[in-house]
């Protein structure tokens, strides 16, 4: 028992690594969000990872034939998603004058955002079809407690060093840019 919590912390810690870098970009956008956002925040990525496994495993219980499909898209659904929103970000840094309160972070952004960070979690539910629904739903609560305690750290981290620059929201979304070049060049090439 004590192997399937370490790998399921394992799990959650290597997963959350995507939400933790655009947590970061998010603190850096927006220097002055409170913690109360910090934690709905934190809240929606650790929740968008606990569902997608949940998802993955149902799939894979369920229609076994779909996953094949489903997971040859993961790599285009993450990158459009984070350079859509990379973009945004950038563009509106280098007009420039914008009030600051186009650049928080809104809902539907942070939606999009909890989407393509955690849709390579989805295949982790792929692997969790050996487990029973209970196990399979502990194993996706911890991925999400993991996730939403790192994220909490990646906005912290952010808002200390977003105070610190001017143009915080170009890095931002460089950032994001980046990490969707990543997960789409990870998963498309490498798995």
């Amino acid at each position: 028992m004590w192997l399937f919590f370490f790998n399921s912390i394992l799990l959650g810690v290597g997963l959350a690594m995507d939400a933790f870098s655009v947590s970061i970009a998010n603190g850096l956008a927006e220097p002055r969000m409170r913690p109360l956002k910090h934690g709905a925040v934190a809240a929606v990525y650790g929740g968008f990872q606990l569902m997608m496994p949940l998802l993955g495993w149902l799939l894979v219980t369920t229609v076994v034939g779909w996953f094949g499909v489903i997971e040859r898209f993961v790599p285009f659904i993450a990158l459009a998603l984070l350079l859509f929103i990379g973009i945004r970000m950038i563009v509106g840094c280098l007009r420039g004058g914008e009030e600051e309160a186009t650049r928080r972070l809104t809902v539907p952004v942070l939606l999009m955002q909890g989407v393509a960070t955690s849709i390579d979690a989805l295949s982790v539910g792929f692997t969790l079809a050996d487990f029973r629904l209970n196990m399979a739903a502990l194993s996706a609560l911890i991925i999400g407690a993991v996730t939403f305690a790192i994220c909490l750290l990646g906005l912290w981290i952010g808002k200390r060093f977003g105070r610190l620059f001017k143009r915080a929201e170009l890095v931002g979304g460089i950032i994001l840019i980046a990490i969707g070049i990543e997960i789409f060049v990870k998963n498309l090439f490498f798995t």
